[in-house]
């Protein structure tokens, strides 16, 4: 039965389905621990400075505990597609801040520091999915379930600041809410367009590294294709929704500060 455990069960027992799927998965993590930690640097207002610096020292933990992963595996990491690159097609299409302007040294505006906020706030819904989605597949796997669940909490936090950040701009006026809400819909729009593209170019990465047949690549092509119409005509709510925050100020809590993975 073709089912998202099977197809990821079956990722894990080929070591070049698995290499390349940690290796996605690291330096996405990798790459949003550098972009929160230069963005901290721009940041004026160092109480926010200081939650989007523990948000940079999170991600770039969860990119470690991935490579950590391959070294137990004792495989190397591989470079990921430029089509698979789901961070980089987000910054193509516009979304967030370009790595251009992040590696300029002058202050981010009240706006810039809005489009942070905003792509963070779609992309860690999308994180907390993935990660959850690939808990409950390797729920009776030690290794890879203790490491995802680590990832899964900190989602947690990643979201519930997002969430409270916004609704405190939200709350400064019916323009900004307005500002906010609009903007939350059109990246929310691109992130989903640069996930279906991306999702399609994993199913015909993993297809080639695991023979699949054309009709299972065509199954699974349309299991994309299905979630992409659902997330463009209901899904995008979601992704777009301020609600209040699991925990407050989850990214303030100098007690739970980021550790970093080194071995």
């Amino acid at each position: 039965m073709l089912s998202t455990k099977s197809i990821f069960k079956e990722i894990r027992a080929n070591e070049a389905a698995f290499r390349l799927l940690l290796s996605i998965a690291a330096k996405g993590e990798t790459q949003g621990g550098w972009e929160n930690e230069r963005i901290a640097a721009l940041t004026e207002d160092q109480e926010l400075a200081r939650k989007v610096l523990r948000h940079g020292a999170d991600e770039t933990k969860h990119g470690l505990m991935f490579s950590k992963l391959l070294r137990k595996a004792g495989l190397d990491s591989v470079l990921v597609p430029t089509d698979a690159d789901y961070c980089m097609l987000l910054e193509r299409k516009g979304m967030g801040l370009s790595h251009t302007r992040l590696r300029q040294n002058h202050a981010l505006t009240p706006d810039e520091f809005l489009q942070y906020l905003v792509h963070s706030k779609i992309t860690e819904e999308r994180a907390s999915d993935e990660v959850n989605r690939l808990l409950a597949v390797f729920a009776d796997d030690n290794e890879l379930a203790s490491t995802l669940r680590i990832i899964a909490d900190d989602e947690i936090n990643h979201l519930s600041y997002t969430h409270e950040e916004l609704l405190k701009l939200s709350d400064s006026g019916v323009a900004q809410r307005e500002n906010i809400a609009q903007m939350l819909r059109i990246y929310a729009d691109t992130e989903i367009q640069v996930y279906r593209d991306v999702s399609l170019v994993f199913v015909t990465r993993m297809a080639r590294l695991l023979g699949w047949s054309k009709t299972k690549q065509w199954l699974l092509r349309l299991g994309v294709m299905f979630i992409y119409h659902y997330e463009k005509t209901i899904g995008w709510r979601r992704l777009a929704t301020l609600h209040q925050p699991e925990r407050i100020n989850a990214m303030g809590n100098d007690t739970a500060a980021a550790q970093t993975v080194l071995e």
